[in-house]
């Protein structure tokens, strides 16, 4: 007698015009605006010592992105991975990476990351699971892919989240990675942070499929699209996908509709788009002030909310303090760390 067949999986149910996300606690609602305000001031803080000519190199900016991250670490636990590409500074605080080893990081002295010889591209974190900072476009996604396959060897339960833009959903490397997964049934969440511009052209004029959550369509990989201006709705989807990897089911893939206020990189003006629609995006979807007018709605103080914003001010301050002051690599450094 034939055995019965298993009830196929059920996937998850595009989100995009759902309800509205769960409503979070106060407790989750602060942590969530002071992760959320640290990422941005840091941002803000960088962009300023770019101008000075303390930090060099390449350096993208975050903001207006913050509730991707911030969203997602608050649906993983101890032991899952992160790897992005090179938009990564939000990444690494929202692990819980050192604002003064970050900083350091970007004006390059020893007290970074890298010891100072990564920069902003190439800073990792074994200790927090935050495997880069990638400088390739699309190169962390077969990566992020590898470290789920070590997951799945070990068995250990951790999922693998992979973070990329719009941009490099178009690279070939993606698509053999997502059909790997598949077929191994890897624990890896795949985060499209699609906020619209890639380098600096639309969405429209460079992607057939729009729909960015279909991508996997052909392997049989489930996605969601997701608000990624609301980090409760980032959330309710990281935990959706996180408890479908745990259950052996396979990759998933969130892509999450952001936005990022300043160009591509610091030497990006961004003539592409309106000044008129960056501000529109701003005032309706701010992630950062949908937080604080839920808490001001309910009974949160102004006050109690300027000395959230105050301490992660002094934290971000004395990071760029001892990123100045901190001292550069020893000269013996260039021979280190390095494959011969």
């Amino acid at each position: 007698m034939a055995a019965p067949k298993k009830a196929a999986a059920s996937a998850p149910q595009d989100k995009t015009n759902g309800g509205s996300p769960p409503e979070f606690t106060r407790e989750q609602e602060l942590k969530a605006l002071r992760d959320m305000l640290l990422i941005r001031r840091f941002e803000e803080k960088a962009g300023q010592l770019y101008g000075m000519g303390a930090i060099g190199g390449f350096c993208h900016l975050y903001i207006g992105q913050e509730a991707v991250v911030v969203g997602m670490q608050m649906a993983l636990k101890e032991g899952d991975q992160v790897i992005t590409g090179y938009r990564d500074h939000g990444h690494m605080l929202a692990t819980g990476m050192d604002a003064n080893g970050v900083m350091a990081e970007l004006t390059g002295r020893r007290g970074g990351y890298s010891k100072g010889k990564g920069g902003s591209m190439h800073m990792f974190s074994k200790e927090k699971h935050f495997y880069g900072g990638h400088g390739i476009v699309g190169a962390q996604v077969s990566l992020g892919t590898g470290l789920a396959f070590a997951n799945n060897y070990r068995g250990n339960g951790n999922v693998s989240v992979t973070y990329f833009g719009d941009g490099a959903a178009n690279q070939g490397q993606v698509y053999e990675s997502f059909n790997m997964a598949e077929l191994w049934k890897l624990p890896v969440i795949y985060v499209i942070e699609n906020n619209r511009y890639a380098m600096g052209t639309a969405v429209s004029r460079a992607s057939a499929q729009q729909d960015f959550s279909k991508r996997g369509a052909s392997f049989n990989i489930p996605g969601l699209q997701v608000d990624g201006m609301d980090v409760r709705a980032v959330k309710a989807a990281g935990d959706e996908a996180a408890a479908w990897c745990r259950a052996g089911k396979g990759p998933m893939i969130l892509e999450m509709q952001t936005y990022r206020y300043r160009g591509h990189s610091m030497s990006d003006p961004a003539k592409y788009r309106t000044r008129e629609e960056v501000e529109k995006v701003r005032h309706d979807q701010d992630p950062i002030e949908q937080v604080r007018n839920r808490l001001l709605t309910a009974k949160v103080s102004e006050a109690d909310l300027k000395a959230i914003d105050a301490e992660v001010r002094d934290i971000v301050n004395a990071s760029a303090d001892f990123a100045q002051h901190d001292p550069e690599p020893d000269a013996a450094e260039l021979w280190t760390d390095v494959y011969r």
